[in-house]
């Protein structure tokens, strides 16, 4: 069984900072590294000329529309959704293959990572569809068999950073994994390391609480509206946010979710 890491960039930065991971070489993991630019570019510093690294460049613009790419580029029988900022090391990357290996029912599975904004997980293994209060996704804690993934499966490009709504994507693409039947567990591994703030603990703009209101609205139904003040409710309690624009705000992501999505 082979593990891909599906590493998403983006720029000339970008691939320096991929180059800055010093991605291990690993038996049976390899890496696909979708690189949007803005036009055709050789700059591939030296260090990821390797036999299992392979770089994609394309054209297109968002991280959503970049984790399709890299999506319908993969090959391997895992895949890991990953960003350019990240530390990995070869048992992190064998723990993946081990617990595929060791569940042969599941079609993705979420882990969990170590890092400067000390996201807490539960201890123990969870389903999806019966996740514990105050738990939440980040992208890079994704994992699949490719081969599970029905092609309708996507990344919403109207979700994302690059768009006017940069949040979500991986809240919606893991409903509609379940909706569509898919197996998705959480299990208590760390997989990787990550300095800085993901999106999910970052201050919440308007286009992220737009986010938040589009998810609202496609995983609930008549309760999803109730919850949008007390979300907001939360935000001001915790100084993060003022009620009546995060609430407003909600309200106009949840009321374009139910329309458009």
């Amino acid at each position: 069984m082979t593990l891909e890491v599906l590493i998403c960039t983006y720029g000339i930065d970008g691939i320096d900072r991929v180059a800055k991971m010093n991605l291990p070489e690993v038996d049976c993991v390899k890496y696909l590294v979708s690189w949007q630019i803005e036009k055709a570019d050789n700059s591939i510093p030296p260090n990821l000329h390797r036999k299992d690294i392979t770089i994609c460049s394309t054209l297109s613009k968002g991280l959503s529309n970049n984790r399709n790419h890299a999506l319908n580029k993969a090959s391997g029988d895992i895949c890991l959704i990953a960003d350019d900022d990240l530390t990995y090391i070869a048992s992190q990357l064998k723990s993946i293959i081990d617990t595929f290996e060791s569940n042969p029912n599941v079609d993705i599975a979420l882990f969990r990572h170590s890092g400067s904004d000390n996201k807490q997980f539960p201890e123990y293994e969870f389903d999806l569809n019966k996740e514990p209060k105050g738990y939440y996704i980040t992208s890079f804690e994704i994992a699949f068999r490719r081969t599970s993934i029905p092609s309708s499966l996507m990344f919403d490009s109207r979700l994302g950073v690059g768009t006017a709504m940069p949040a979500g994507e991986e809240d919606l693409f893991i409903h509609q994994a379940l909706k569509a039947g898919l197996n998705c567990r959480f299990f208590p591994i760390t997989i990787t390391h990550h300095e800085g703030l993901p999106t999910g603990v970052r201050p919440p703009t308007p286009g992220v609480l737009q986010a938040q209101g589009v998810i609202i609205a496609k995983k609930y139904n008549l309760t999803g509206i109730l919850r949008l003040p007390l979300i907001a409710w939360r935000l001001s309690r915790k100084g993060k946010a003022k009620f009546f624009p995060a609430v407003h705000n909600l309200i106009k992501g949840y009321i374009y979710g139910k329309r458009y999505f």
